[in-house]
């Protein structure tokens, strides 16, 4: 081997390290093009999402003043003043009247002489704070040079809609103060970062000095109404950071390289002769060795596969996402988790039975299938969930695409058994990094947004969002809080009077539970009944109402009390009870108590839902001589051919057209036909929420039975009732400590 060869073999190498050096620049400032594009998406959504926190606080202080217009000025500005030390980031808080004059200001030292001010100060402002008024939707004023000094933007929030607006709750904002309170110091001291509106320069946030022009990168920023994109320009001293020693370092290392290799050229051609032998032993023992590691792979594949759909099982999926985990962890993407729940499942597996559920999940199983590639798998988690796992997710978009073929999966019916079938799927979302940094926890967030998005509604999905986890928490510490309530006596009965509009007296009451938690205090049935339907405890606590209301009824023998009836609500799950009546014999016979002064209320749905059965249930409640009654009734179904066939005693008009029974004809013509076909079923009519003395009137001329509603009285303890029937008290305007 000659001197030549060997010199060409360095300038070859020199030649390497050149190309490799400047490829691995380029990579560098493609990474840190990337860095800033991550850093702007940050900022730009924690923009958003504080923006809308404070649109939110805003509201809020707009629906109170809604609710309660005759608010007195000095409380208006008591409450104010809570918010701006709540969140430090208004220049003022205003209410606006309808009129566009500011009326009301706080506070007023550094914002001279803007009460009076008329905000609506050109056109455009006109019309948009019109259409919010119309509406009911808030109105931005983009960054304005504000009446106070300076720059900021202006938060317009009605108070009402349409008709019954109010004006407006406006929140004032200095843009230095915002930006102060939305960006860290790190992102002030790295960044110069410019807001514009509409494409043109609105507002500049110039801290750094030094700014590199190699990099920029603007975002749209997703507020409503307004047009805005903000541009990041880093400094050098943070592009500097970002610099990788690779470059210099393999330039250095292959140069070096080249020349060892130079020198020991001539040993390698004597070294590779005497190797060529031991390569070629070595070859056929890696082909052996790699031939038992597939078949081990294949095995491991077998025990790794669930049996009855052909997919992934969850231990194999979670091997292969923390897997999956540590990659996208070297390559810095994200990763998508999809937790899926077919909807109505567990009901059609139930009533049809195990074979059709297991066909149906293989039916699923081979549409799901047919999203598995290189980035996709698919698992089957058991029961009726299933988990999909998206490798290299760029944005989130990507995963929303992947949502949208999960949905199309199911557009078409399934054919079981020879019957097509519609079925849904409800999804919870979590997004490596920003859900989980590990396996467990990734999926733990997912299964909490599944939740989540299955107590919003069906067939929808759920992404996690941070504070979910909390709410979660809150919810298990409380559902099991329920699990010891009727051991620890925890539960009390209120009663809401129904007055006889015929005689004036006050006859009948409803029983409303609520929970005396220990640590929480009263509790309203919205917070712990879903929780005790979905663990099926609902059932004892219906058992537990019952059996206190006829107690109730013993304890007011020989009292003002003891001409009431008391009406108990009655849940569907309850009603599917077989033994619902024995229960009630027994409760009634246990406090030796006529069954006329017991009343049951359903709701107008659980009424129609599986007819047949709760036919022979409410007619076995009837002859015990159990008074029946039909709860919100003409909110759900138009179907009124059930009201033939139930023994029902009375219909329970919703307070939904009771609520502008007095100012929509159609609300007193619907009013007026379901209390004449009541009648002339021989069936008497309660009209529930009855908040005024006109709507009372109303259906007093209109030959109403029993009016029920806080006009009469809240919701109160059984001693209270006792005290105001004993004293003679008609209960319009009682009122007790809570409003629950």
């Amino acid at each position: 081997m000659s001197p030549v060869f060997v010199l060409v073999i360095f300038v070859v190498f020199l030649a390497i390290a050149a190309g490799l050096r400047e490829g691995l620049i380029q990579q560098d400032s493609h990474q840190i093009q990337a860095n800033l594009r991550n850093e702007a998406r940050a900022l730009t959504n924690n923009l958003e999402r504080e923006f809308m926190v404070h649109v939110q606080a805003i509201g809020r202080m707009a629906n109170r003043l809604h609710v309660e217009p005759e608010t007195p000025e000095q409380q208006w500005r008591l409450d104010t003043q809570n918010y701006l030390n709540d969140f430090g980031v208004y220049q003022a808080i205003e209410w606006v009247d309808s009129h566009f004059i500011i009326r009301w200001l706080e506070p007023l030292t550094g914002n001279p002489d803007v009460i009076g001010y008329n905000v609506a100060y050109n056109d455009q402002r006109r019309k948009a704070l019109e259409q919010a008024a119309a509406t009911g939707a808030y109105d931005l004023s983009g960054i304005i040079d504000l009446r106070q000094g300076g720059q900021g933007m202006v938060i317009y929030y009605p108070v009402g809609a349409g008709e019954a607006n109010n004006g407006f709750i406006a929140g004032v904002f200095r843009m230095e103060v915002l930006a102060e309170q939305l960006l860290t110091s790190r992102v002030l001291e790295h960044f110069q970062i410019e807001i514009q509106e509409s494409g043109e320069p609105a507002y500049l946030l110039d801290s750094p000095v030094d700014n590199d022009q190699a990099f920029i990168y603007s975002l749209p920023i997703q507020l409503p109404t307004l047009d805005w994109s903000l541009t990041l320009r880093p400094s050098q001293a943070w592009v500097s950071n970002q610099r990788s020693h690779w470059p210099g370092t393999t330039f250095a290392s292959l140069v070096m390289m080249g020349l060892l290799t130079a020198l020991t050229a001539l040993l390698v051609q004597l070294i590779l002769k005497r190797n060529q032998a031991l390569l070629k032993t070595r070859r056929e023992l890696e082909q052996e060795i790699d031939q038992r590691v597939a078949m081990q792979v294949d095995l491991e594949r077998l025990e790794s596969t669930d049996t009855l759909t052909g997919l992934a099982n969850r231990r194999f999926f979670m091997e292969d996402l923390a897997h999956t985990l540590n990659i996208a962890d070297r390559q810095m993407r994200q990763v998508g988790l999809v937790m899926l729940d077919l909807d109505r499942f567990q009901m059609l597996n139930d009533s049809l039975g195990h074979q059709f559920g297991d066909e149906l999940l293989i039916k699923v199983s081979e549409r799901l299938n047919g999203l598995s590639n290189e980035k996709i798998l698919v698992a089957y988690a058991g029961g009726d969930e299933f988990m999909l796992c998206q490798q290299q997710v760029d944005n989130i978009d990507d995963v929303i695409h992947l949502l949208g073929q999960i949905k199309q999966c199911f557009a078409e019916p399934f054919e079981v058994q020879g019957d097509a079938h519609s079925i849904t799927a409800t999804m919870g979302v979590a997004v490596y990094p920003q859900s989980g940094l590990d396996a467990d926890t990734l999926m733990r967030n997912a299964d909490i947004a599944l939740y989540r998005a299955k107590g919003q509604a069906r067939n929808t999905y759920q992404f996690y969002t941070e504070g979910m986890q909390d709410r979660e928490v809150m919810r298990l510490e409380l559902d099991k809080d329920l699990s010891q309530a009727l051991a620890n006596n925890e539960f009390v009965l209120f009663y809401q009077p129904q007055l006889d509009l015929a005689t004036g007296e006050i006859k009948s009451v409803e029983a409303l539970i609520r929970w005396q938690h220990p640590r929480r205090g009263l509790l309203a049935p919205i917070e712990f009944i879903p929780l005790a339907e979905e663990s099926g405890r609902i059932t004892e606590i219906g058992r537990w109402v019952v059996l206190a209301a006829c107690r109730q009824l013993a304890q007011w023998r020989n009292t003002p009390c003891e001409q009431l009836r008391v009406a108990v609500n009655l849940s569907g799950r309850e009603l599917d009870d077989e033994s619902l009546i024995d229960h009630v014999r027994d409760a009634l016979a246990s406090e030796n108590i006529d069954p006329g002064k017991l009343e049951v209320e359903l709701t107008e749905e659980i009424f129609i839902q599986n007819i047949e059965h709760n036919l022979n249930q409410l007619a076995q409640l009837r002859e015990l001589g159990v008074q029946l009654a039909i709860d919100d009734f003409g909110v759900g179904y138009s179907s009124l051919g059930y009201l033939r066939d139930f023994p029902v005693d009375l219909l329970k008009i919703d307070r939904s057209f009771i609520t502008h029974v007095t100012d929509r004809h159609d609300d007193a013509v619907i009013t007026r036909a379901v209390i004449n076909l009541a009648h002339n079923l021989g069936i008497q009519v309660v009209a529930e929420g009855v908040e005024t003395e006109d709507q009372l009137n109303f259906l007093r001329a209109h030959r109403c039975n029993l009016a029920q509603g806080y006009l009469i009285s809240r919701p109160i303890p059984a001693a209270d009732l006792e005290t105001a029937l004993n004293e003679g008290i008609l209960f319009t305007g009682y009122s007790v400590s809570s409003d629950l």
